[in-house]
């Protein structure tokens, strides 16, 4: 059994199904994240582990120890949340030992379990100040070392980032990880922001209409997508429609032009089917081992720096494109007639 075991997890709000039969097994140590749109689902998990939400049905065991009816205070559960919910009228210091001193911690442990906290979040000088001191950055460590300092089992984190700006959140996401790699704690993290997720997860969830849409690595969630809103959510991706012809040999229609996958695909002759393509998969020109070569022409050019975004269309659809910027070489002008290549194992076939 998984360290933190959610099974067949249930929640309603009256008549609206919020969490729909969500299951997941985490393992010590292991760093997951939640990612979804507002609405999801996502939070909801995410209280209902911390014991502020009642499961309509199912059960959480953590260490094995079923906690579903246990209240909060019961769980060893550390959590930090969107807002700091730091008591402006304590000291860091204070905010930090608060969670060991409504344990009925001794002053002496709970000196130096504080220190321990401040030295590991970075902030060793700062123990005598209050909260309006700080800054966005450092009042989150604060929080995150006030979650930490009790030693919980699980570390629960609800989307902690999102209010600081963009530099400040990179380095503390990165903050985050050293820490909960360095103590090897479980970890949930609740975020809508795909890169937060796939850069600091072991594994990530995707989350649709209270569903477990894909489950994976971060290197499987964007390069193998399991159905369409996974994939059309995580990344930029070309949605492309095409035909079935022949489910066995792999062979489908893009338009007029007939395109051969070279393996089985799902479905019957005649089955509208979706193919998702990755812009950094595509090719402008033909490419010598690229198996897919089609035509078409520019009809989008935007230069972003570093890469320029090509749009072509091809058999009457959108396919987007990334190319690095060449300064000897400027991009083709919108009307070029050009051909793009793409292999057929970078064409995936989407669920519904």
């Amino acid at each position: 059994m998984a360290f933190l075991d959610i099974h067949h997890l249930e929640k309603s709000f009256g008549a609206l199904r919020v969490v729909k039969d969500f299951n997941l097994g985490i393992e010590k140590g292991e760093f997951v994240s939640f990612l979804g749109p507002s609405g999801c689902g996502k939070t909801t998990v995410l209280r209902m582990v911390a014991g502020f939400e009642t499961p309509t049905s199912g059960a959480i065991r953590i260490d094995g120890q079923d906690v579903t009816a246990a209240p909060a205070n019961r769980r060893k559960i550390g959590m930090v949340f969107q807002a700091y919910a730091l008591f402006p009228n304590l000291t860091v210091e204070q905010n930090i030992g608060f969670g060991l001193r409504v344990a009925g911690e001794g002053k002496t442990e709970t000196a130096k379990r504080v220190a321990e906290m401040l030295e590991l979040i970075g902030l060793p000088r700062l123990g005598s100040r209050y909260p309006f001191q700080l800054s966005g950055g450092q009042q989150q460590r604060v929080a995150l070392a006030r979650a930490l300092a009790v030693r919980p089992q699980v570390l629960l984190l609800d989307e902690p980032l999102s209010a600081l700006d963009a530099k400040i959140r990179v380095s503390l996401r990165e903050e985050i990880r050293r820490i909960q790699r360095d103590l090897g704690i479980t970890t949930i993290f609740v975020t809508h922001d795909q890169e937060e997720a796939l850069s600091m997860s072991d594994r990530v969830v995707v989350m649709h209409q209270g569903v477990a849409d894909q489950v994976g690595t971060p290197f499987e969630i964007y390069n193998r997508p399991a159905t369409r809103f996974v994939a059309q959510f995580v990344g930029t991706l070309n949605l492309l429609d095409a035909d079935l012809m022949d489910a066995a040999a792999g062979h489908i229609r893009l338009g007029d032009v007939p395109v051969a996958l070279n393996r089985t695909l799902p479905g019957r002759v005649g089955d509208r089917i979706s193919l998702a393509l990755r812009p950094e998969t595509v090719a402008l020109g033909r490419r010598e081992h690229g198996s897919v070569v089609l035509a078409g022409h520019i009809a989008e050019v935007h230069f972003l720096g570093s890469v320029i975004r090509i749009r072509v269309t091809v058999a009457g659809q959108l396919v987007s494109l990334d190319t690095f910027n060449r300064p000897d070489r400027p991009p083709p002008a919108v009307g070029t007639p050009v051909e793009v290549s793409v292999s057929d194992r970078d064409l995936l076939v989407l669920a519904a």
